[in-house]
């Protein structure tokens, strides 16, 4: 059995609830309903700490046996460690050496009393090292046992990846300020895929994780060889590597790799990277003269263009590289010149273009650039290939088929996660065409909106500017007349329908005068209705609040998978587009059908409120909506809405200058009886729908115009006879 940790040993609550195996909210109410729950040891009153031996000795008392497993009880000791000052990546390697131990030495392993057991780590280690030789060493201490024990537990239990990650999640759980990121897996196996061929030999001279040497292991590359400029990311990288490719040689060392090549003698097969974006220190005064920069110095901005060079200098003549990187390095005046070289020598071969959200940072649509080193005597490329995935951003947004004068009729997510993208699509479109490409550049036709292949002539130009969006859309020429004329058809059609069911809906007429003066009712603020239990007004904790609270107890949250409702989407129309912005725990509030969203800005671009309906619920409101919920025995929810959103109510809620921000609490509703408030909710619900529909044509008219206009410059129109 697991021995004791100190007395000092402090957990918070999120812990505690990993511990017992129950909700945040139920480690809450155990705090307000038992005046014999242990007090607060620690931390402070927003982000108490407790004593780890009070909580399980009160959890055992009650018969809660601690539910944590491997992976949860590791995470909790590791952060205990940490507040004294230790780090993880002492027991990266212990993490490979028990993965070489069968299930029965772990578990005689986590059963030794604490001396003996930091000395068996410390053996284990010593023979791992072995397999990692630029790895410090590693000693451990007796206060140590708490760690080791979970470490082998976890190990035993749930494998050795898992424990890695957890190890990685602790040591480098501020990505943005060390500035590591693990590439996603379908991004790392479409990289790897777009090599062509067997390879044996890949390099990675940014590492980080390992993730994309993984990718190339799959593909069966038995020689991986790794440089990563953080010591940390550099041993996981070997580790992970060795744990995921037991087969393969592994090589990795920890400098940087522009600066302190660590295999300068070294010709790979291939190289797939993911260097590190927009660094002005990069070593390009003392780099000036390196043998590397055949095709031009970069400039200092171009740090992006130095890496394109280091992997085409380590790749032998014919091998291919693929590199991950940020859209400037496509168009700016900087690097015109070695672009232009890069383009004239045929070392280029494609640019592939990817949705925002495929990677850090999710905001921006990376490129993937793919790249061949010339061979003596070999074929002469005359073009170069252009891929535009953007179409595939999310999965579940309704796009149309529409790229390159093609109708799109939904909305995509351009934030949106990885894991939401359509990767099955982009990988589909970027493997289908570099691979047909690659077969027969000469004979390749593309796809209109979505592949080309352009001249090398035609893209030395002034500016050598080599953003596919721009050069696939110079396509139009290419689409088929008759495929766009049945698509403005459809889509006439399909305005023609929305214009008539706006005009039934427009042409109610069972609207009158309220009498000579307007109306007046006595009224009550959302405050008041909240206080009498007729609504209830649910308040989301905004981002940066919750994630100063998470990280002022050491506590990392729990990722959101589900969508978020943005104040854009009640101002729009559209279902939850937003992305999880922060920390979300067990007691954040999801949206219910006929619940009613109020935007939290007040502006004139869009209704302000509105009812939630199926295509809401369940979603996490946004920091920038209020979320009310009424009693429906109390309240109409379309009444509700309808007054809350009025403009004058806005108005006399809102405080600020530029920025109006919609105090909630003092919305005003006026106090009717239920019936006649739903006949008001009615007549809200019409306006609604008229609003809508009215919405629908307009987007109709907008893209039925803009496929005319676009058949007609581009060639595949007439005009209509009658026109003359």
């Amino acid at each position: 059995m697991p021995q004791p940790l100190a007395p000092s040993a402090q957990v918070t609550a999120a812990e505690i609830s990993r511990i017992a195996g129950v909700t945040r909210a139920t480690v809450s109410n155990w705090r307000r309903r038992h005046d014999d729950f242990p007090a607060p040891s620690g931390g402070t009153d927003s982000s108490p700490l407790y004593d780890l031996e009070s909580v399980r000795a009160w959890l055992a008392a009650r018969g809660h046996v601690s539910a944590a497993n491997p992976s949860e009880e590791l995470r909790t000791t590791l952060r205990l460690r940490a507040q004294s000052g230790g780090g993880t990546s002492d027991l990266l390697l212990l993490v490979l050496a028990a993965a070489g131990r069968s299930p029965e030495e772990l578990t005689a392993a986590a059963q030794l009393p604490d001396p003996d057991l930091v000395t068996h780590a410390q053996r284990d280690v010593a023979t791992a090292a072995d397999a990692v030789p630029s790895a410090d060493a590693v000693h451990f201490k007796a206060d140590d046992a708490a760690v080791l024990r979970a470490l082998y537990a976890c190990v035993r239990d749930d494998g050795g990846q898992a424990a890695l990650g957890v190890l990685a999640e602790r040591e480098l759980e501020d990505s943005a300020a060390s500035g590591a990121y693990r590439t996603p897996e379908p991004l790392a196996d479409l990289l790897a895929a777009l090599i062509p061929g067997s390879t044996a030999r890949v390099l990675d001279p940014a590492c980080g994780s390992g993730t994309l040497l993984e990718a190339a292991a799959r593909r069966g590359a038995r020689e991986l060889y790794g440089q990563d400029n953080l010591p940390v990311q550099a041993l996981r990288s070997a580790v992970s590597l060795m744990l995921t490719a037991p087969e393969a040689k592994v090589t990795v060392h920890a400098a940087d790799s522009l600066r302190a090549d660590a295999f300068p003698d070294l010709l790979a097969d291939a190289v797939l990277c993911n260097p590190p974006y927009g660094v002005r220190d990069w070593g390009h005064d003392e780099l000036a003269y390196d043998p590397r920069w055949a095709y031009g110095v970069p400039a200092r901005a171009e740090s992006e263009l130095a890496w394109v060079q280091h992997a085409l200098a380590h790749l032998t003549p014919g091998g291919h590289a693929a590199l991950l990187l940020p859209p400037a390095t496509a168009g700016r005046a900087s690097g015109r010149r070695v672009r232009a070289e890069l383009v004239r020598s045929g070392a280029l071969r494609a640019v592939i273009a990817l949705p925002a959200g495929a990677s850090v940072p999710l905001h921006v649509g990376l490129q993937v650039w793919v790249l061949q080193r010339p061979e003596p005597g070999g074929p002469e490329h005359k073009s170069v290939l252009f891929v535009d995935t953007a179409a595939d951003a999310a999965t579940g947004t309704a796009t149309a088929a529409g790229r390159g004068g093609t109708a799109v009729t939904g909305r995509t997510r351009g934030g949106s996660r990885s894991a939401s993208l359509d990767w099955e699509g982009i990988t589909a479109h970027a493997l289908g065409a570099w691979r047909a490409f690659a077969e027969n550049p000469d004979a390749f036709e593309g796809e209109p909106g979505v592949a080309h292949a352009v001249g090398v002539v035609d893209l030395l130009d002034d500016v050598v500017d080599l953003t596919p969006a721009r050069l696939v859309r110079a396509t139009r020429t290419e689409i088929d007349p008759a495929k766009l004329s049945a698509e403005v058809d459809a889509t006439r059609q399909d305005l023609v329908k929305a214009a008539k069911s706006l005009a039934r809906t427009a042409g109610r007429e069972d609207w009158s005068a309220a009498g000579a003066g307007a109306r007046e009712w006595r009224t009550a603020t959302a405050s008041d209705l909240s206080r009498g239990g007729a609504l209830t007004l649910l308040r989301p904790v905004p981002d940066s609040v919750r994630t100063r609270a998470h990280a002022a107890s050491g506590e990392s949250g729990r990722p959101e998978t589900r969508a978020v409702l943005t104040g854009t989407d009640i101002a729009t129309g559209s279902g939850p587009t937003g992305d999880p912005m922060g920390l979300y725990d067990d007691t954040s509030p999801a949206i219910a059908v006929g619940d009613v969203l109020v935007r939290a800005v007040a502006s004139t671009d869009g209704p302000m409120a509105r009812v939630a309906g199926e295509q809401d619920a369940g979603a996490l409101p946004g920091p920038q909506v209020h979320l009310f919920r009424p009693d429906p025995a109390r309240l109409d929810a379309w009444f509700l809405a309808g007054f809350l959103g009025a403009e004058d109510n806005i108005a006399g809620a809102s405080t600020g200058s530029t920025v109006l921000t919609v105090s909630a609490g003092r919305l005003r509703v006026p106090l009717l009886p239920l019936e006649e408030q739903r006949r008001y909710g009615e007549a809200f619900r019409h306006v609604h729908a008229l609003r809508t529909e009215a919405q629908r044509a307009t987007r109709l008219a907008e893209e039925t115009a803009r496929l005319l206009a676009g058949g007609l410059t581009g060639g595949q129109l007439l005009p209509s006879p009658g026109d003359g």
